[in-house]
């Protein structure tokens, strides 16, 4: 029989120069960073919020969090922070970076989209930039096997020359989950940034964008179909499209001149040859991805070390938001 695991698991002797790394959060997306810090051999902190919460990440993971927030972690005895990871909802995102920041953190990996609205975001950045904070958006997937591959392949082949990809959302999914007030409302930043970041992280930054929009939903009134076009900073031209009230999924495809890059799904890679109408799977060391949340693992690692490459900085992420928020209709 396995034995039970620890109820009160020791902190770490930190008087040993060992860097704190505190995880702020108890809900799923935590416990996939606490898989990842513990299959690191990294020192760590949970706070939650709720008892609730706390059980049940106990269950899971097999490691107490301290519960009661932020606030009363910070109001009693603990160790010096020197790095965050903020996995909490999406309504809370802003609150709790911006106290971590005022408390002195000067690291922070935030889940994505870092705040639900663009001027939320626009607040984070200017509170980070005050403080001199290195602030990073968790935009996981740009660390997937299939992706780091491919940026590989198209460095082989000279740079991509298109793209294009699609932001349909299941609004019949979507509209039955439960979310607090202002997140399905938000949604495109909430979710759906997910899908437009790989896109431009893979095709480049747009210099010029046109967008257009149409129709409404219940629970998002501001637009229910997306379609547009522009061109990158290095001369790529692309296009996306995306119909919330149509069959649908995600997907995107970078051209070069030597091939096509397909992304449907995001975590898998496939290619077809110029002059050639076959598509075939790409072989991939994909081991990461299989034992963590895909794409976690390298992103974790990249902002302990504090390597960038790769890492969405906040900076970045507000100039792409601005773009999110013509493309979704929220400007």
């Amino acid at each position: 029989m396995t034995a039970a695991p620890t109820r009160c698991a020791p902190l770490p002797d930190y008087t040993n120069g060992l860097s704190m790394i505190l995880l702020v959060g108890a809900g799923p997306m935590a416990v996939q960073y606490a898989n990842v810090l513990k299959g690191m051999d990294k020192p760590f902190q949970v706070v939650g919020r709720s008892a609730q919460s706390a059980e049940t990440f106990f269950a899971v993971v097999g490691f107490q969090p301290v519960v009661g927030g932020i606030e009363a972690y910070f109001d009693g005895d603990h160790p010096s922070v020197d790095s965050a990871i903020v996995a909490v909802s999406v309504e809370q995102l802003e609150y709790t970076s911006a106290y971590l920041l005022e408390q002195g953190v000067k690291q922070l990996l935030i889940e994505k989209p870092g705040g639900l609205t663009l001027a939320s975001i626009e607040r984070l950045q200017q509170k980070a930039e005050g403080l001199g904070a290195s602030v990073y958006i968790a935009y996981n997937r740009r660390f997937l096997a299939s992706v780091l591959k491919a940026r590989e392949l198209i460095t082989e082949d000279g740079g991509v020359t298109s793209f294009n990809f699609e932001i349909t959302e299941w609004s019949d999914t979507i509209k039955a989950i439960h979310k607090a007030e202002g997140v399905k409302e938000n949604w495109f930043f909430a979710n759906t940034t997910h899908v437009t970041d790989l896109a431009f992280y893979l095709g480049g930054r747009p210099a010029q964008l046109s967008t257009f929009k149409a129709g409404a939903l219940s629970w998002h009134e501001r637009a229910a179909r997306f379609a547009g076009a522009g061109v990158t900073d290095a001369g790529a031209l692309f296009s996306y499209s995306g119909d919330w009230e149509a069959p649908g999924r995600w997907a995107v495809e970078v051209l070069t001149k030597k091939r096509r890059f397909i992304f449907k799904p995001l975590e898998k890679l496939q290619v077809q040859l110029i002059n050639s109408v076959a598509v075939a799977p790409v072989d991939i060391d994909a081991s990461l991805d299989s034992q963590y949340k895909p794409g976690l693992y390298l992103q974790v690692e990249h902002f302990l070390k504090a390597d960038q490459e790769g890492l969405c900085s906040l900076s970045e992420h507000l100039e792409n938001s601005r773009l999110y928020a013509r493309i979704a209709g929220y400007a």
